[in-house]
């Protein structure tokens, strides 16, 4: 994950915001890329001012906007072709669309809010809600709320992170940042085991 995480700092810094859309669109669209890692390094670099943090949250908005879009439109007009393809996901499909469909009449627009906020359904939520006919106008309303505050809230929390472990070096000397990093660490560690405890309740 460090090699990763440090590859996606590198492409920050030499490619900026190109990349953070670029990585944020495609994720959204249906590939498993780290979109939120490119987030929180684009974050952290405006953090030293090299971005723009303004421009850094309208770009991963607007990309998330986008890719999630396109992966709708893929799901609707081809997800159940594809899923049919093979006879034995057909057949899995077959159980599992039924339930899938009324849970998205039902509940469709906070799962598609809150599925932003969470790896595996950042990248598989918009092609769920196509293939089960969700409609347009209320997919984009949801999804366009999850991208701005999925956005500003961990871009903000990069920018200010980043922020606090340079003011704490300038202050309190390169221990005061160690131990400042290590908070944050720890916290943003905590928050990651809680949406992976999430997603493994969700799947069981």
């Amino acid at each position: 994950m460090g090699t990763l995480d440090g590859g996606v700092t590198h492409l920050i810094e030499h490619y900026g915001l190109f990349f953070l859309f670029g990585v944020v669109c495609l994720e959204s669209a249906g590939l498993w890329l780290p979109g939120e890692t490119a987030l929180i390094a684009a974050g952290v670099y405006a953090s030293k001012g090299h971005l723009s943090i303004i421009g850094v949250i309208v770009v991963a908005a607007v990309a998330a906007i986008i890719g999630d879009n396109v992966g709708y439109w893929a799901g609707r007009e081809g997800g159940r072709r594809l899923l049919y393809h093979w006879d034995w996901l057909g057949r899995i499909s077959d159980r599992l669309l039924p339930p899938a469909e009324r849970f998205f009449d039902r509940h469709g627009g906070k799962a598609v809010f809150f599925a932003r906020f969470f790896g595996g359904l950042r990248v598989t939520g918009a092609w769920m809600a196509g293939i089960t006919r969700m409609t347009w106008w209320r997919f984009l309303l949801w999804n366009a709320a999850g991208g701005i505050v999925w956005a500003i809230g961990i871009g903000l929390l990069a920018f200010y992170a980043g922020k606090a472990v340079a003011d704490a070096i300038a202050r309190y000397g390169v221990y005061g940042g160690i131990a400042i990093g290590a908070v944050i660490v720890l916290a943003v560690g905590g928050i990651h085991f809680w949406r992976r405890r999430a997603e493994a309740v969700d799947s069981a």
